[in-house]
This record gives structure tokens, sequence and C-alpha cells, in this order.
């Protein structure tokens, strides 16, 4: 049996608010969200009403499961065709930002922010889409493809609660031990599990704040 891959287009969707033609966050939601729910959570971000906001939705929709609400929520790849994915997935980010960018008086800076599955994206904006001034990191780790590729990063806010299962104490320091060779790196560590707080956010203001 043969496998065959076939190249198809598909359609991507971004939610965008202009406010700022000099700085621009660009957000990936994590796995089982969607764009209007990072949205909202990059909107509480102290300081952020003087920055364009983006929120790029994963190209892979799926219903959650049987009592998960009636939201369509989806999924940015998994191991199946692996290098595929993620070459896609960096050209979609490229297009999204040539999109925003067709409407501003030139090209702002940029960070991007990731959310779990979003912060391998989030990184992979930063190493191989776009020139970016920083990266926020919240729940979620350098992806093995970026660590390999020995790219510099701009500066980058890493985040994670004392109390996350998923993105343990362990993976972070693995991160730590990595960013501090290629960045400027920032650690934000909260009272709190597998999510946003008011504590990360007000770390992310901070953050943000160094490129107004």
């Amino acid at each position: 049996m043969e496998v065959r891959t076939i190249e198809a287009v598909v359609h991507g969707r971004v939610l965008y608010e202009r406010r700022s033609d000099a700085r621009l966050l660009v957000g990936f939601h994590g796995y089982a969200e969607n764009a209007e729910r990072h949205m909202l959570e990059l909107q509480k971000i102290p300081g952020i009403d003087s920055w364009s906001v983006a929120a790029v939705q994963a190209l892979h929709p799926f219903y959650p499961k049987r009592g998960g609400g009636d939201d369509i929520v989806a999924s940015w790849m998994t191991r199946l065709d692996r290098e595929m994915a993620i070459a896609e997935n960096v050209e979609y980010v490229r297009r999204a930002l040539a999109a925003i960018w067709r409407d501003a008086s030139g090209e702002p800076r940029v960070v991007f922010a990731g959310f779990s599955q979003g912060v391998a994206m989030a990184y992979r904006a930063a190493a191989f889409a776009a020139p970016a001034s920083g990266v926020i990191a919240l729940a979620g780790d350098v992806p093995p493809d970026v660590a390999a590729a020995e790219v510099k990063l701009p500066p980058v806010l890493v985040g994670r609660g004392k109390r996350d299962d998923w993105y343990s104490a362990d993976r972070m320091e693995r991160d730590i031990a990595y960013l501090r060779g290629v960045t400027d790196l920032t650690v934000s560590i909260f009272d709190g599990a597998h999510e946003w707080s008011d504590e990360f956010r007000t770390a992310a203001g901070e953050f943000l704040s160094r490129f107004s």
C-alpha cells in the first residue's frame, strides 16, 4: 500500500483589531480552543489598548466532545506528517501577517503570543515566519524543530502555573536552560494551573511595555 500526500487549499480565520500601526500582538490559541476565546484573553492584558491584536485560529477545526458546548474549536497539528504540517502552519502565519499589514502604514513591531499548544506556533512564527520583537509563551514548551534550527530568538517571556500538570516544572526548566543560551529571558511562575491568570497578564503587560 502506498501513501501519497496531496496538496490542497484550505482557509484559515484570523480575528483582528486594529489600534496601532506601530505595534502588533499576534496570538495562537491552545488545543480545543478557538480564535474568539484567545482574543478575549489577549484583550485582558494591561496596556493592550495601545496595540493592534490578531488571534490566529488553527487550520484543523472540530466539534468538542459531547457536553463541551456548541463552539467549534481547533487544533494546530498532530504527529501525522509533522514536517509538512509545520511548513504549512508557518506559511499560514506569513500569509496572515501579509493580510494584516496590507491595511497598515508600514510594518509594525510584532510580538507573538501562545498558550499551551499555541506556544509552539509562537516560537515557530518568531523563528521562521517573520522578524519579531518578542515572544510570550504561556504553559507550553519550545518545539524540537525550533531548538534544532539553532536560531537566535527575540526576548521571551515564559509563564507557568505552579499547579500545571501538563507543562511541568521539569519541562519548563529544560526550556529555560535552552532559552538562556539564545535570547533575553523573563520567567513568570504564578499561583495557578494550566491557565491564564491575572498575575501572568500583568507580567505580559510589563513585557509588552518594553516595545512601546
